[in-house]
């Protein structure tokens, strides 16, 4: 019997990312305060705080270097009597979209540090994260630009965080997985848009999250976006036609990947002068 081009590619490579999202079940970071949905090594797809926890965003004034950033972050949330493991979200800035084999190197430095404070949850990573290379005044190395944690709340409505994702739709970190890989044109653009929406979705989806309370939706693109507004991302994320989006005129971390998304649903943002 023959097999279709999408049993085909299963059989090869096995479930993409998509699918082992759509499976997948959340898992609880009971130290966290929160819940999180299975990504890949360096990250979650995604968090969803439990009952009687919220989650807060934070954005630095002036990012600074990861790792030292992340050190700040951990003294902060010390002085504020939390947990290290309440860090649910990290946002990265990188100075140019890494060569796959570069931003594995670097994902490797990065879950070190989390496996060295003890973060990991039955050996999986489970903070969400995005990181992106900007187009204009790159940083010379990888700054941290912002974080999400939990917090103990009364709050009622279930916060969240969706990590970003780009048009490689595989668990499987390889340039033979990214949509259209090597286009750029409006078509494949369009693809690789249709592709991360879908993305999006299946995590809004699978964390369970109410995408009416949505309070951010960013795009990360080099490129113009307007005609995907209209033909892919308004009509597969309705709520972006009440909140917004956030262009940052950025690259994904990986070259020849085009176009990343993130987005949140939270009630508190707030801006940190300094960290420590």
């Amino acid at each position: 019997m023959l097999l279709g081009q999408d049993e085909l590619f299963r059989s090869l490579h096995g479930p993409t990312l998509q699918e082992i999202e759509m499976g997948s079940r959340l898992k609880s970071n009971v130290r966290g305060g929160y819940q999180f949905l299975q990504g890949i090594d360096p990250y979650s797809s995604g968090v969803i705080a439990v009952p009687g926890r919220e989650i807060i965003h934070a954005t630095l004034r002036k990012p600074v270097p990861w790792r030292q950033g992340l050190i700040g972050v951990r003294e902060h949330l010390e002085q504020s009597r939390l947990e290290r493991f309440s860090l649910c979200g990290v946002e990265l800035r990188c100075a140019e979209p890494h060569p796959m084999s570069g931003f594995i190197g670097f994902n490797k430095q990065y879950r070190a540090l989390l496996e060295e404070w003890d973060m990991l949850v039955e050996g999986e990573n489970p903070v969400a994260r995005t990181n992106v290379a900007p187009v204009v005044s790159p940083p010379n190395e990888t700054l941290l630009y912002g974080f999400s944690h939990t917090r103990p709340s009364e709050f009622d409505q279930a916060t969240f965080v969706v990590a970003g994702g780009g048009e490689l739709p595989h668990r499987e970190l390889s340039d033979q997985h990214i949509v259209r890989f090597g286009e750029s044109g409006e078509a494949a653009m369009l693809d690789k848009a249709r592709c991360v929406v879908d993305i999006m979705r299946t995590r809004l989806d699978r964390l369970e999250a109410n995408e009416k309370l949505l309070s951010s939706i960013r795009v990360y693109c080099a490129h113009p976006v307007h005609h995907l507004l209209d033909d892919v991302i308004v009509p597969g994320i309705p709520e972006a036609a009440r909140v917004g989006i956030h262009w940052f005129y950025a690259r994904p971390p990986i070259r020849n990947i085009e176009f990343e998304m993130d987005m949140r649903g939270v009630r508190r943002e707030i801006i940190i002068s300094e960290l420590g």
